[in-house]
């Protein structure tokens, strides 16, 4: 049974956390930052190129919001962007573009893995992905090759949720 000590414990290193994360200098890199970057990066290996109109209808926003974000994309060297002459991702952008993608394919399948169906997976990985330090993210994948490696493990997990 746990002690009132190791409830406060935990509780005490749970606000410490907390006040940690808020306590960080904001990074001018956003999630949302991310999120475009994502899908300039599939759109580019989908089509060959990313255009704002399509940058727009799958981000579900403006183009005015979307040329406003390239700007900000472009300034702050994740992207190559001139108005009207299309827009390519720098090496630093490519990198945390690809850095999602992984993040993203790893919740999936691991997700998947659950048992949780794919609309399910993908909807809740938008939640998490953006997130999780890249520490977690090592483990999981490792986490991930060792199920991988013990089928008999996924399968008995998954007999058990029947």
């Amino acid at each position: 049974m746990n002690s009132p000590t190791k409830k406060s414990s935990k509780k005490d290193e749970r606000l410490e956390s907390i006040k940690k994360v808020h306590g960080q200098e904001i990074s001018r890199f956003t999630t949302r930052m991310e999120d475009y970057l994502e899908v300039i990066s599939e759109l580019v290996e989908l089509k060959g190129y990313a255009i704002p109109l399509d940058i727009s209808k799958y981000m579900n926003v403006s183009p005015p919001s979307v040329t406003k974000m390239l700007r900000r994309l472009d300034e702050e060297k994740y992207i190559d962007y001139t108005k009207y002459h299309g827009l390519n991702l720098t090496r630093l952008g490519k990198n945390i573009a690809n850095e999602i993608r992984q993040k993203h394919s790893d919740l999936l399948e691991f997700l998947e893995m659950l048992g949780i169906d794919s609309f399910t997976a993908n909807q809740d990985v938008e939640g998490i992905e953006h997130h999780l330090n890249p520490k977690t993210t090592k483990q999981l994948r490792k986490f991930i090759l060792f199920l991988k490696s013990k089928p008999e493990l996924l399968s008995e997990f998954r007999k058990s949720n029947s």
